[in-house]
């Protein structure tokens, strides 16, 4: 159970996959304008990261393992990454229309965030037991979900403010990420 804990605290905050290992840039500087998407894009990003996770540890362990197919395991993970965001966007459309268009583009993307691909080969190439791996991927997905909706405020607070010209927009937005990350870094010492 502690190691479960572990696993749980180091995907969350120690190695963060935004602010320290630097994967998934592209949602967090694009959806994060405003909470209610980063909100929506975390939670739908969490619920594929998730699945996906415990889909590739699965068909890794049963299936490519045993059959000496280890070398298919980025097509294979990717494959399995683009049905889960499939069903995932059916389903979105269906049961929140609104939500769906509010994602647009940012939710078939997320078959190319390489923060999803990175936990399905980190889960397969760590040598996890499933529930090492679920934890694992569910401490990474919340610790997206996490950093996306801290950053959305921070970004939010920004604009009413009173900034530099040369600050306004991108620049801060940049400044305020490299900031994150240096706040995230003090949770290195927690191993």
């Amino acid at each position: 159970m502690a190691d479960l804990a572990l696993i749980l605290i180091g995907a969350l905050l120690v190695n963060n996959f935004v602010l320290a290992q630097f994967l998934g840039l592209c949602p967090f500087m694009g959806v994060t304008k405003s909470f209610a998407p980063a909100l929506a894009m975390g939670l739908a990003t969490t619920f594929v990261l998730t699945l996906a996770a415990i889909a590739c540890h699965l068909i890794h362990h049963a299936l490519l393992i045993p059959l000496g197919l280890e070398w298919l395991r980025i097509i294979v993970f990717i494959a399995v990454i683009a049905s889960v965001v499939q069903f995932t966007e059916l389903y979105l459309r269906s049961a929140s229309p609104l939500l769906h268009q509010s994602l647009g583009l940012y939710l078939p993307l997320i078959t190319t965030n390489c923060a999803v691909l990175g936990v399905a080969l980190l889960v397969a190439g760590e040598g996890l037991s499933l529930p090492g791996a679920i934890v694992f991927a569910m401490g990474a997905a919340a610790g997206f979900s996490l950093v996306m909706m801290m950053f959305s405020a921070i970004r939010e607070r920004l604009e009413g403010a009173d900034l530099p010209r040369a600050f306004a927009g991108a620049p801060i937005a940049l400044v305020t990420a490299g900031l994150m990350s240096l706040g995230f870094l003090g949770f290195a010492g927690l191993d």
